[in-house]
């Protein structure tokens, strides 16, 4: 977490804000009489993507557009009127460089000196240009039986968070900190659980996939197949534009009857892409390491699609469930028959908002 405000006295909630390539959502969150509670909440989604694919908030060319994400962030607070402008926001793993190595196992002194050392192997950017943290992860035995320490490292470079800074400026907000999504999805839907966890989070333009292991991220990787991969793949075959093919793979997803069979054929492909990439993550933490993944989460927009859980479980015979970040906060009673759908859009900002109370 890079935080730019160190001491928040009586500031009775915090919002959260996930700024995806094609949307932004907020979250609320404080703290209620047992456990942090949604205070508030908003959405907005900008569906120009779907006929412009140039036309999003942010490209994984590390720009985020920054005049009109603030007039677009300044319409959802417009209508939310939160109790607070203290603000944490996500960052999208496109736009950060992380990295789990391996070290022996030693002070956190001489940790901190050899991480600073070997630093220029893993970011592609001088020291001067970006931010970096580092967090100790978990320990293992290697083949030979030396004892080793797995050391996460993630930067952010300078260029891009003053980019989030001019951005809430202009929003009025105060800006917290930063963090990297994965790091506020695991807390929302996987939290300290010790099972080894392949979070799926399937965005708009981009799907981010992770591996937690007792509330640590311990791989990260990001591909390019993803929801609108999907809608895309609906407008070519049916020969439809795509708010339409949209609104089909929203009503319909995999589940459809005979009627709908040529829909579901036409997601499959693209769905199996994905489900590739997924796959090739899981073999990559499981060779190297003692404990094998054991469960999928899924996240994110593409999450709702109708039967991806069970799809995914089927595909890759691991148990699958879509994940829902309302299990560890109240909410409003009122909004219980929506928790469901909300669940795996609102999941990075409800996990931004509950770091601050856990």
């Amino acid at each position: 977490m890079f935080n730019f405000i160190k001491s928040l006295i009586g500031a009775e909630s915090y919002l959260g804000i996930d700024i995806g390539t094609t949307s932004i959502k907020i979250a609320e969150i404080s703290m209620g009489q047992i456990r942090p509670k949604l205070s508030n909440y908003g959405i907005l989604e900008s569906y120009g993507h779907l006929d412009r694919l140039n036309d999003a908030i942010q490209t994984n060319s590390l720009k985020i557009a920054e005049k009109e994400t603030a007039e677009l962030l300044k319409l959802v607070l417009a209508k939310l009127k939160p109790k607070t402008n203290y603000a944490s926001v996500s960052v999208p793993s496109f736009s950060a460089f992380i990295t789990l190595i391996e070290l022996p196992k030693m002070s956190d002194a001489d940790t901190a000196k050899t991480v600073s050392f070997q630093l220029s192997q893993y970011i592609p950017l001088p020291a001067s240009e970006v931010a970096v943290e580092w967090f100790k992860v978990g320990e293992k035995s290697d083949e030979k039986g030396f004892d080793k320490q797995e050391i996460l490292i993630t930067s952010i470079p300078n260029e891009q968070i003053k980019r989030y800074q001019n951005v809430f400026n202009l929003a009025g907000l105060k800006l917290k900190s930063l963090e990297i999504e994965s790091l506020s999805l695991i807390r929302a839907v996987a939290g300290a659980d010790p099972t080894p966890t392949l979070l799926v989070d399937i965005g708009a333009r981009s799907t981010n996939i992770a591996v937690s292991e007792k509330g640590f991220l311990k791989y990260n990787y990001q591909t390019d197949f993803s929801g609108g991969s999907l809608t895309q793949a609906i407008a070519s075959g049916l020969n439809i534009n795509v708010r339409r093919a949209e609104e089909l793979k929203k009503q319909k997803g995999l589940l459809g009857g005979r009627g709908d069979y040529e829909l579901s054929t036409l997601i499959f492909p693209l769905l199996d892409a994905i489900i590739s990439e997924a796959n090739r993550a899981r073999e990559n933490y499981d060779k190297n390491n003692e404990h094998k993944i054991e469960r999928i989460i899924l996240s994110g927009g593409g999450a709702n699609l109708l039967g991806v859980d069970k799809y995914f479980e089927k595909q890759m015979n691991l148990p699958a469930v879509v994940g829902s970040p309302f299990s560890k906060i109240d909410y409003p009673p009122a909004i219980d028959p929506f928790v469901k759908d909300l669940g795996p859009t609102l999941s990075v900002a409800i996990g931004l908002g509950l770091r601050e109370f856990i």
